[in-house]
């Protein structure tokens, strides 16, 4: 089978990246949707930045592309820390934390 090539494009607005500090992931049983969210210091409001809606084959594509990405970086760069206090959890629909 031949690999089908793709041509993407990004718009200057969306390629400067928006900043997020807080994971929010539901699931129904058709679609993923996860809420990426600001929260400041000291604010107990937060503000959705930007929302993905995945189908669950997609939804488990991406999870496996991260995990080989973050082990790529963790080989070169050491491990990361995800114990620190300065962290915000990613909140799943069962109120768990990831």
């Amino acid at each position: 089978m031949q690999e089908q090539k793709i041509e993407i494009n990004i718009k200057e607005e969306v390629a400067h990246g928006i900043y997020s500090n807080l994971a929010i992931i539901t699931h129904s049983n058709v679609e993923f949707i996860v809420d990426f969210v600001s929260v400041m210091p000291g604010i107990p409001k937060g503000e959705v930045r930007s929302r993905i809606i995945l189908n669950p084959q997609n939804a488990k594509r991406l999870l496996n592309a991260l995990s080989d990405n973050i082990q790529k970086f963790e080989e070169k760069n050491g491990k990361i820390n995800e114990n620190s206090q300065d962290l915000l959890p990613i909140i799943t629909k069962s109120g768990g934390m990831a």
